[in-house]
């Protein structure tokens, strides 16, 4: 039997002090921290969380947009123990689909060069007709 997983638009206390957990399982993002985390909610234009039946935040991702241009997916992330069970498939169904987005010409996002191929299904393609991603940080490591 397969375990069904509610999607969220919003997140609560509780999800959000989860979402600063999650992120510290990853190399991209051990470092954030909640204050920063709750800032960066509180700007994103559209939260997709999946919550498990206690209501716990399983997986998470979110989108920057003008809502006619451009959207650019961030953070697209599950728990380790949950991965494997077509929960980021289920986040990316999500955004693709979302009706705030249908009208959107450019949907992007950053992922690893080994993740290429499981965004490709969505039409996501790195052929992008001459532009180039430029990228300048503001924090000095």
């Amino acid at each position: 039997m397969m375990e069904s997983y509610r999607v969220v638009s919003q997140l609560n206390e509780q999800q959000i002090s989860e979402l600063v957990e999650l992120y510290k399982n990853e190399f991209w993002s051990y470092k954030r921290t909640r204050p920063e985390v709750d800032k960066m909610v509180a700007a994103s234009d559209i939260i997709i969380g999946l919550v498990d039946e206690c209501d716990r935040l399983v997986a998470f991702t979110r989108v920057l947009t003008d809502f006619v241009y451009r959207a650019i997916i961030f953070d697209v992330i599950v728990k380790p123990d949950y991965r494997d069970k077509g929960l980021g498939k289920q986040l990316l169904d999500s955004v693709v689909n979302h009706p705030q987005l249908q009208a959107v010409e450019y949907l992007g996002l950053y992922c690893l060069p080994e993740m290429t191929q499981f965004y490709e299904r969505w039409g996501f393609t790195t052929e992008i007709g001459g532009f180039q991603l430029m990228l300048r940080s503001s924090r000095h490591e």
